[in-house]
């Protein structure tokens, strides 16, 4: 594979989409052109995880094969996007006595601490499960809120809390099997609301708050974000196509056509548009309501200055932004993306976000410092996610 060149591959309950990108020369962006892009039919996924391992192999080949004649490029390694109901998060924390005489915390305080947190997750709550990102959220020294990174400080006390983002462990070592079963080996993974949120959401929003909720076909995460860091994950089993079922079933139309009803397109069957709006509206509410339980859970709910920020296919639906201001209390806007490259006019929808964002993770990963933030699935830990997390933004 050439040079400069970053492939990202976001397997999906609905689709697999490969987006393939070349790094600018340094200095002009820190965001690659897109060279080369493919989608294939998600064959072998239900809800996030793999049911038929064959079928998705060929599935992530047809995807490969259709963005490398675009790019006229051969992927022989690519970051890979983990998602579906196997993935959550967990928020724990740790304390340590600092060790020197001075008072002066040190890097072995802090990965002490780290470690504590670790220890204290609920065994209910890791077992079978692999730590996909370690994320500091807050530091405090002596009982009181400490502003970036403590080291260097002097303290008795050092606690952390840490928001630890995980997947089952079958369904990792399935994903890494299936991706290099179809030729490419994976370079890093990386937790698909965290990948999309690099080119959905600005600094502002993050740094004020905000949940970014992408509603995919049969599953909706929601990833939110405060002072610039994710502070809580949750993934959901339901979607886009529990709405085409209802409609299938409410109007008695076949699913093709109940699918283009949803999306505003025009049929022949005569409808009537106040059922369609209240279908459409009971299972949009169910949504918002799973979303506002989770806030409520973390205590955010209503209290996100930036409100939600809605992507995946689900978001073309009509009224989506109006139920949602209306059941969360929040400003809602549609997420989209700006995508550079002479392919770009394919990608204005925002359900490219996730491939797209696995290419800056990997032009960037080794850029900047590191905070803490540690994808420990593959050998080749890189350690640097959080680092750039707030600088790479559009």
């Amino acid at each position: 594979m050439s040079r400069g060149i970053i492939t990202g591959i976001d397997i999906g309950t609905y689709q697999i989409k490969v987006v393939i990108a070349q790094e600018n020369a340094r200095g002009e962006s820190r965001f690659p052109t897109v060279i080369g892009a493919g989608t294939a039919e998600s064959r072998g996924v239900r809800h996030g995880y793999i049911t038929n391992h064959n079928e998705v192999v060929r599935s992530i080949r047809l995807a490969l094969d259709q963005a490398e004649r675009i790019a006229k490029v051969k992927v022989k390694r690519a970051y890979v996007s983990i998602g579906g109901i196997g993935l959550s998060s967990v928020t724990s924390q740790g304390s340590v006595i600092i060790s020197r005489a001075d008072s002066e915390i040190t890097q072995l305080d802090i990965k002490k601490a780290q470690e504590e947190c670790e220890v204290q997750i609920p065994n209910a709550q890791i077992i079978n499960r692999k730590i996909i990102h370690t994320i500091p959220v807050q530091f405090k020294i002596d009982g009181k809120v400490a502003l970036g990174k403590p080291e260097g400080m002097k303290a008795n006390k050092l606690e952390i809390k840490t928001l630890y983002v995980t997947c089952l462990e079958h369904h990792v070592n399935d994903l890494i099997q299936a991706v290099e079963e179809a030729g490419v080996e994976v370079e890093d993974m990386m937790a698909a609301p965290i990948a999309a949120s690099l080119v959905t959401l600005n600094k502002s929003q993050k740094i004020a708050g905000c949940v970014l909720a992408n509603i995919g076909a049969e599953t909706v995460s929601i990833a939110v974000f405060e002072n610039s860091i994710p502070v809580s994950l949750e993934v959901f089993p339901i979607g886009s196509t529990d709405i085409t079922n209802d409609i299938a079933l409410g109007l008695k139309v076949p699913l093709e056509e109940a699918e283009q009803i949803k999306m505003g397109m025009v049929t022949e069957t005569i409808i009537s548009r106040k059922k369609l709006e209240e279908i459409v509206y009971a299972r949009l509410s169910d949504i918002f309501e799973l979303i506002e339980a989770h806030l409520k859970k973390i205590g955010r709910n209503g209290l996100l200055p930036a409100g939600i920020i809605i992507t995946g296919g689900g978001s073309g639906i009509e009224t989506i932004e109006e139920i949602a201001k209306q059941a969360l209390r929040l400003p809602s806007k549609i997420g989209y993306i700006n995508i550079g490259g002479e392919v770009s006019e394919n990608f204005k929808d925002s359900s490219w976000a996730v491939a797209y964002g696995l290419c800056i993770f990997g032009v960037n990963a080794d850029e900047g410092p590191a905070l803490g933030v540690g994808l420990q699935v593959m050998k080749r830990t890189k350690n640097k996610v959080i680092g750039w997390l707030k600088q790479f933004l559009p």
